[in-house]
């Protein structure tokens, strides 16, 4: 069973939930109609089922290989790339002064999502290279950015992040590399580790973005900048120059994503890399966020996009099994195991669970849009609010969601589930990278509870919560049962969410708060997907009375949006009590009792 990509449900998001056609209004976005984005889309799941899909299991099984320093990517991958990159799936949200289409990151988001769903390891290089454009773009001068971006964005260059070392894991203030003034340039030198598609042989050049520090830097954080560092030099009239001392010394053998290669970088063993600095001295992981944000909604998206493919190969299998006298099949001939009600409890916590991630991902990404094109600058910064509110949970929630996700696909294919021929098994093997990738759940925990909560008072979440209280309010004017049942369950689900801030606010430092400050972010997490999957709810009972309504399907999706607020948003209320009430005694043992 390959990969069917789930246009229809993504198209109904994009439409009729997150408001792409109010989208569409802005300066800047006037392409993006319904038209254009529905043929993107029917495009992109061509692409990814014929293409990209195939080559998956191929990749796990081959792995990208490293020999004497080269890194030899999979069977297939070169040529797919190829038709990757001539088709323009890198660039839709990229600039159209540097060779991108303009469109809104929504529609770039919905896309990624069928990636990642398709080839996870194959998905990874076009998302570090879209970071390491937005961070270009955003703080270079303008001789770097005419210099690169062109290349990155057409994708025949790559891009990396190269943060991590040996001693400097999350504690960036430990980063050693060093980067000694030369002229116009520097001279890079350090090693760096766990760099995705460091070295590969998809593109002619791969543009490093290395954190490094100068002679002079101040200790901590405070003291790391940020250089360009490509692998091969860029000629004055812009073609290929001499490769640059940056090579790659290894990659790591790890238990999922076999075919993206995790390299280890060394700058610098044969007189010092040449790197450019961007920006100014010192900021460089301020500008390295700008990075690191885009890839945490991305890696976000990775979470409920290898959840989707899981559970369209679950769903499937369950349809072709048969085990045992089922209780709701209607026929000797109908007795796959799908109709077992818990078989159809694991299929529908799925669904529901992945459409409330794939709405709270592109609503994120519409937030962005707005804060990026609106013309009302009390609205831009609202929605720049929003977005950056919305990331950790994008990014924390769907992963974790994800790898949860992933194992169920395993359950449901039973013993045939742990046996690697079956495939089950691998999604959950790649899902697992997700959590940690772009900074662990506990990283984006304490940033939501730190400096998107109690930074602004809890003005993002008031709105948000603002928000939600306008969908319950909603949901309340319908004398439907579907949307009674819903909000009987959001209600409470809200207000254990704004006690459980409120606590939050009300501490003097953050020990506590950090102490349960993951379960305050999947409590918030699986609030958001209530949220919209409530308003997906919503947008099918007005459709229902459209002329040639799809009645079936729009039913499909209330009683997805019921079943996730009965099963999901309790676990909100239990939460709170967690968050609250487990918080001391979650530190209280000394180390030596542990």
């Amino acid at each position: 069973m390959t990969y069917t990509a789930p246009v229809k449900d993504i198209a109904f998001v994009l439409n009729h939930v997150v408001g792409l056609a109010d989208i569409a209004k802005l300066s800047g976005f006037e392409d993006a109609s319904p038209d254009l984005v529905d043929a993107i889309l029917d495009e992109s799941a061509r692409f990814t089922s014929d293409v990209l899909a195939p080559l998956n299991w191929i990749g796990d099984q081959q792995g990208s290989q490293w020999v004497a320093g080269e890194v030899k990517t999979p069977e297939g991958w070169k040529e797919a790339y190829s038709q990757f990159t001539e088709n323009g799936w890198g660039s839709l949200s990229f600039s159209p002064e540097f060779g991108g289409q303009g469109l809104p990151m929504s529609v770039s988001a919905a896309v990624q999502e069928m990636w990642h769903s398709a080839n996870m390891s194959f998905g990874l290089c076009p998302l570090l290279t879209q970071g390491a454009v937005d961070a270009i773009e955003h703080h270079a001068s303008d001789e770097l950015k005419q210099r690169y971006l062109p290349k990155m964005v057409e994708g025949s260059w790559s891009g990396t992040m190269n943060l991590t070392e040996p001693q400097a894991g999350s504690d960036l203030a430990a980063v050693r590399t060093r980067a000694e003034p030369a002229g116009e340039h520097y001279r890079i030198s350090g090693q760096k580790i766990y760099i995705t598609y460091g070295e590969h042989d998809l593109t002619e050049n791969i543009i490093h973005l290395v954190l490094a520090r100068l002679p002079d830097a101040p200790a901590g954080v405070k003291g790391i900048s940020l250089f360009i560092v490509p692998k091969f030099l860029i000629n004055e009239d812009g073609s290929i120059g001499e490769r640059n001392d940056v090579n790659c010394v290894s990659i790591e053998h790890k238990l999922g994503i076999h075919a993206s290669p995790t390299c280890v970088m060394s700058y610098g063993d044969n007189g010092g890399a040449i790197g450019y600095l961007v920006g100014k001295e010192h900021q460089g992981l301020v500008y390295m966020f700008t990075m690191m944000n885009q890839a945490r909604h991305a890696v976000g998206v990775e979470g409920y996009g290898i959840a989707e493919r899981a559970y369209q190969k679950a769903v499937a299998y369950s349809r072709d099994r048969k085990q045992g006298k089922t209780l709701l099949g209607k026929s000797e001939e109908d007795q796959g195991i799908i109709n077992h009600p818990d078989v159809r409890r694991i299929l529908m916590t799925m669904r529901s669970t992945i459409e409330a991630m794939r709405g709270l991902g592109l609503e994120c990404a519409a937030a962005f849009d707005q804060a990026r094109r609106h013309p009302d600058e009390t609205v831009k910064a609202r929605m720049q609010r929003r977005g950056e509110l919305l990331t950790p949970l994008v990014k924390g929630w769907s992963t974790e969601m994800g790898v949860e996700l992933c194992s169920l696909g395993v359950q449901v294919h039973g013993g045939m589930g742990f046996i690697e021929e079956t495939g089950a098994a691998q999604f959950l093997r790649d899902a697992r990278i997700a959590p940690i990738y772009e900074g662990t759940t506990a990283i984006q925990a304490n940033d939501l509870i730190g400096r998107k909560t109690a930074r602004d008072g809890g003005q993002g979440m008031s709105e948000l919560m603002s928000d939600m209280q306008e969908t319950l309010a909603a949901l309340n004017k319908h004398d439907h049962l579907d949307m009674k049942a819903i909000a009987k369950r959001l209600k409470p689900a809200i207000e254990s969410a704004q006690s459980a801030t409120e606590w939050l606010l009300g501490q003097n430092d953050a020990t506590l708060p950090s102490a349960t400050s993951v379960e305050y972010l999947m409590m918030q997490g699986r609030l958001a997907g209530g949220w919209m999957i409530a308003r997906s709810a919503l947008a099918a009972l007005r459709l229902k009375n459209s002329e040639g309504a799809d009645t079936a399907y729009l039913d499909a999706k209330i009683t997805l949006a019921r079943y996730y607020a009965e099963r999901m948003l309790p676990l909100v209320e239990s939460a709170h009590t967690i968050v609250i009430d487990s918080a001391e005694t979650t530190i209280a043992l000394d180390t030596a009792q542990l």
